[in-house]
């Protein structure tokens, strides 16, 4: 590949960010077409029974209502590949916000009157919603998400915890979170000789694509799903949601094209949540700080509809050498919606609790936080044995200090004053694994000079466009702007969802091997190009097959400054600053703003998000943003991004890792452990918030 800096490592603007700006760039919701009804939903007001009547007339007399779609005529689906989408198929309440109705009309505020005009009668039974630690339903299931074991173990952790001089035995409690993108989730679908066209707010269109071909009972080739712009997701728009299967049957029940956007308040019951967890960590060590035993036991929960489990003690298999290792999850599945992805699903809840301990843990040794890290650094991936592929957390820890200026502190707590405020540091690691999946690209050559890629990649706002076009030309040897990028539509050669930080590895290999093929034969050719040009195809399913001989993982190290108002007991971050080991940065610019973006999350999960349970109504009580408090630029005054040059050749054609989700892992740890310097107190339920803080204020 060329290293110029017209390719790969150049700091290129986002292809779209113009249309973004100027409002030409169009989303789910924004496509206008003759005669297209707007749906509305009518969510189910119990938290788990069944329906025994639905009365429609009055919203059907209602000025520009034009139907209203419910289990009794809703048209029937073949069996779902995810049990989330059998909306209106039946009489059955899940839980609480559950579809049971779907007005559609002329527009969107006759939809939502006709909607509140619908009546709906239940049977209800009573519901259990709390999740506990003793919680009598708990059960340790096969696998948690991403096909890990719920249960690992090696040596005998117990025992060596017992025998351990120093010992930390904590328990952490998330809430549950909510992604809440800045594009709710929407749909417009519509039917034409038998095809169904799709526009819809998702990570990845061929998914869609596929489960809607099951549930209709279509061949794939008769759907086509289109995912052009996308507002953000943060893993809520990972997989299919009930809105797109709504409006397709809508729109074929009715003949018309239908349009049907989630309004914020109905997202936390239809589009998923972080999982809330209880996180139990023992650290046994001896009188240096080298780790004995690791355990890591996790209470988490799932809905009656389908198994999600928080895969949160994944990463206490991976993080620092012990021999002797006991990592567990517990579910419980109650009568709530059915948890999902959330940006670093696992790494963000599971590090927030490790990192902690270790936290604790330096504490209670009279030992450098930092150092007690490098300490307990493994040669190996301490769960499989493999080597890494690269680890550079050490690197990121130091440099990370050195910019910060960490080794300037008082270790002691509750020293430093300013006024009313209390000042503080934390630290914490981060990682991230590496992943790939089989991706398909197309490669054409013209006789003008100019390129065409195309792909099924999803821009969420990543800046794929750019960095695609980056890998093209750099395979290609040409400017980045003789490349044009088609991405966002089923019907170009499948890809992967954007998501698990593995969208541009699992693309970008694709493209790059398309681009090379393509080179190829452009240098075989003789003569001059045909006016329909030169095209190559190619995907990397003899690549992502193989099972990799190495550990590969990014890591990272964050560190934080608070100030908590000793009056108020508000927590103010005054630095937050990021350190990355994530191989090559293929686009600076795009990635600080990704790790940026992450760190940001991160600091609302540690300060202000959070979404409660209501054990009466069982429903999240914060169901729109002026409840649940994302942070705002004002909350962040100095928040820094780094990486260190990193070359791991057992990657990709790129040398790249996944960069959108590391970020947030261990961020909030960070912060927490910032805030116990500042004050001198260890609060172990997120998110800090002023009222957990002010009884323990001078």
């Amino acid at each position: 590949m060329s290293d110029s800096p017209r390719a790969l490592g150049a700091p290129l603007v986002r292809r779209e960010g113009r249309d973004k700006v100027t409002g030409t760039a169009r989303y789910a919701a924004e496509q206008a077409l003759p005669g297209c009804l707007h749906g509305w939903i009518v969510p189910a007001t119990v938290a788990s029974g069944r329906v025994t009547a639905i009365r429609t007339a009055d919203a059907l007399a209602m000025p520009g209502v034009h139907t209203v779609l419910t289990h009794d005529n809703a048209p029937r689906l073949e069996e779902p590949d995810d049990p989330i989408l059998a909306v209106l198929q039946n009489d059955r309440v899940p839980h609480r916000g559950w579809p049971v109705a779907l007005v559609l009309a002329e527009s969107p505020e006759a939809a939502r009157a006709g909607a509140e005009a619908v009546y709906v009668e239940y049977a209800t039974i009573e519901h259990d919603v709390v999740l506990t630690g003793d919680h009598p339903g708990l059960y340790t299931p096969e696998e948690a998400n991403g096909g890990f074991p719920a249960l690992r173990e090696r040596g005998d952790a117990l025992r060596a915890f017992d025998a351990a001089p120093v010992r930390i035995d904590a328990t952490y409690t998330l809430r549950g979170l909510h992604n809440h993108p800045m594009e709710p989730h929407a749909s417009t679908a519509r039917w034409a000789d038998g095809h169904l066209t799709v526009h819809d707010s998702s990570q990845g269109s061929s998914a869609v694509r596929n489960s809607l071909a099951t549930a209709l009972g279509l061949d794939r080739d008769r759907v086509t799903v289109v995912a052009e712009h996308v507002g953000g997701g943060f893993g809520s728009k990972g997989t299919p949601r009930p809105q797109s299967v709504l409006a397709a049957m809508a729109a074929r029940h009715t003949g018309l094209p239908v349009q049907l956007a989630l309004p914020r308040r109905y997202m936390a019951a239809i589009i998923g949540h972080r999982a809330p967890t209880l996180q139990r960590v023992r650290l046994g060590a001896d009188l240096d700080g080298v780790l004995s035993s690791v355990s890591h036991e996790v209470v988490t929960h799932t809905s009656r509809i389908k198994e999600f489990v928080e895969q949160a003690a994944v990463p206490a298999r991976t993080m620092y050498a012990s021999p002797h290792s006991r990592t567990e999850h517990r579910v419980a599945a109650l009568d709530v919606p059915s948890p999902s992805w959330m940006r670093a699903p696992g790494e963000a809840s599971g590090m927030y609790a490790l990192e902690s301990a270790m936290d604790e843990l330096a504490c209670a040794l009279g030992i450098d936080p930092v150092e007690l890290r490098l300490r307990n650094e493994p040669q190996t991936e301490p769960d499989s044995g493999l080597p890494f592929s690269s680890r550079n957390l050490t690197a990121c820890l130091n440099e990370g200090a050195r910019r910060f200026g960490w080794h300037d502190r008082d270790p002691r707590p509750a020293t430093r004053e300013e006024g009313p405020w209390l000042l503080g540091t934390g630290v914490a690691s981060a990682m991230y694994p590496v992943l790939v999946s089989k991706s398909a690209a197309r490669a054409q050559a013209f006789p003008d000079g100019s390129y065409r890629i195309g792909i099924n990649a999803t821009d969420i706002g990543t800046g794929a466009r750019t960095v695609l076009a980056q890998v093209a030309a750099s395979a290609l040897d040409t400017p980045p702007e003789n490349v044009t990028i088609d991405i966002g539509s089923s019907d170009l050669p499948t890809a992967p969802v954007a998501g698990g930080s593995s969208g541009t590895a699992s693309w970008g290999s694709a493209v790059h091997k398309a681009a090379t093929a393509l080179t190829r034969r452009l240098t075989e050719h003789t003569g001059a190009l045909p006016p329909e040009g030169i095209t190559v195809t190619a995907d990397t399913g003899e690549e992502t097959a193989q099972e990799p001989p190495y550990a590969r993982h990014a890591f990272g190290a964050h560190f934080a400054e608070v100030a908590v108002d000793s009056l108020t007991g508000e927590v103010r971050v005054r630095r937050l600053l990021g350190v990355y080991a994530a191989g090559r940065i293929l686009n600076p610019r795009t990635a600080r703003s990704q790790f940026i973006g992450a760190m940001v999350m991160g600091l609302g999960m540690a300060l202000t998000e959070g979404s409660t349970m209501d054990p009466a109504f069982g429903d999240f009580t914060e169901r729109d943003l002026a409840s649940y408090h994302v942070p705002s630029c004002a909350d962040v005054p100095d928040i820094q991004a780094h990486w260190i040059d990193e070359v791991d050749p057992h990657l990709n054609p790129m040398g790249s890792k996944g960069i959108g989700e590391i970020g947030i892992v261990g961020t909030a740890a960070a912060i927490g452990n910032a805030v116990r310097h500042a004050t001198g107190v260890r609060l172990r339920e997120l998110p800090l918030t002023p009222d957990k803080l002010l009884p323990y204020l001078p």
